[in-house]
């Protein structure tokens, strides 16, 4: 009975190579070696595992909505999935997801179909190693699909820098895990709009500071607090004081004592803490071009006070320039007549002995 029982499916019985509970209301297909979604899932389905097999594709309508309306917990982790294709995911009653694991090539943003998705879960933890999956992603949670997503994990995936505006159309959003991937920094990272956002791990990345635009966002999260950010390469220069300030006021960040510095070589281990302004080498601008701008602007200035204070000057005396003006042009018309006196007397033969005896 047990062989008859895996080797075919009777309508709302059990597929082959899957175990499955109808009280439970759980269908479990795992390391099964399934190439393909079994076609054959029973409708009573609520929590579906189907993990450690070489599934590599999801076509349009792998999981029919029809036959599958109160599928609520898809976890297809562990697979070699490459391909999400549009529509494969467009459950009415949908609300987690598991990708974790899988080598993702393509993931279309139409996914969970036209009308957008329930989802409130997603895990894509090590999923999203190539940067036009990324890409894909970032498109499908701008377009508003995912609104009611409450919990988005993109942790261990190499991330080096976030697309701008990834998460501002996710406004029921509490947690966000971007730990253990390669983000370098946050400036082109919004938050804006996140108003339920409660914690945020950035844990185990290479930031080496955060700037005083990012934390000005944290500070305008009314339930944001909890922040990881444990094991990353902060940088003890000048440009991390206001990090430092943000610290020492603020209650969001957990383990915050723990947090110290990876460079310059003088400050290694150096809790962040502790640093004071004395530990900083502040007498170079940390900010350059803003300072050549500021030094332009100044520049500007003195030199139109300048110029006006010129003006006023030729104003003021214009009587007294006007006479010296007319004294020069007097004195260039005395001397060019001398000269031109002489040319004649030079040029007429006849007054050239009596210029002669003249001059003698």
């Amino acid at each position: 009975p047990v062989l008859l029982g895996c080797g075919s499916a009777q309508p709302g019985g059990c597929p082959a190579l899957c175990e499955c509970s109808e009280p439970a209301k759980t269908v479990k297909c795992v390391n099964r070696n399934l190439t393909v979604v079994p076609p054959d899932l029973p409708p009573y389905v609520r929590s579906l595992f189907m993990t450690g097999n070489p599934l590599t594709d999801l076509p349009a309508g792998a999981f029919p909505a029809q036959r599958l309306p109160d599928l609520a917990s898809l976890n297809l982790s562990g697979n070699h999935l490459r391909t999400v294709e549009a529509g494969s995911l467009a459950l009415p009653a949908l609300r987690q997801l598991d990708l974790s694991g899988n080598a993702l090539v393509s993931f279309s943003p139409q996914a969970f179909g036209e009308g957008g998705s329930p989802l409130e879960e997603l895990t894509l933890r090590g999923a999203l190693r190539n940067h036009g999956v990324l890409l894909s992603l970032a498109a499908l949670l701008q377009s508003g699909a995912l609104r009611n997503l409450s919990r988005l994990e993109l942790a261990d995936n190499g991330v080096v820098l976030l697309p701008a505006g990834m998460f501002t159309a996710l406004p029921a959003l509490r947690q966000l895990d971007l730990s253990n991937n390669s983000l370098v920094g946050l400036r082109n990272v919004s938050f804006q709009g996140l108003g339920q956002l409660q914690s945020l791990n950035l844990s185990d990345n290479s930031l080496g500071v955060l700037w005083n635009s990012t934390l000005a966002q944290f500070r305008s999260l009314p339930a944001l607090r909890h922040i990881v950010l444990g094991r990353n390469t902060w940088v003890c220069d000048c440009a991390i004081e206001d990090l430092v300030a943000w610290l020492k006021e603020s209650d969001q960040v957990e383990g915050k004592e723990a947090l110290t510095c990876a460079s310059p070589e003088k400050m290694l281990g150096k809790a962040l803490l502790k640093i004071n302004g004395s530990d900083l080498n502040c007498s170079v601008p940390t900010d350059l071009p803003s300072q050549l701008q500021t030094s332009y602007v100044f520049l500007g200035i003195v030199l139109a006070l300048i110029g006006a204070i010129f003006l006023l000057v030729l104003y003021l005396n214009r009587k007294g320039i006007k006479k010296w003006m007319h004294n020069i042009r007097d004195a260039c018309r005395d001397h060019m007549e001398g000269y031109h006196y002489r040319y004649e007397i030079n040029a007429d033969p006849r007054l050239t002995n009596l210029s002669s005896n003249s001059d003698v």
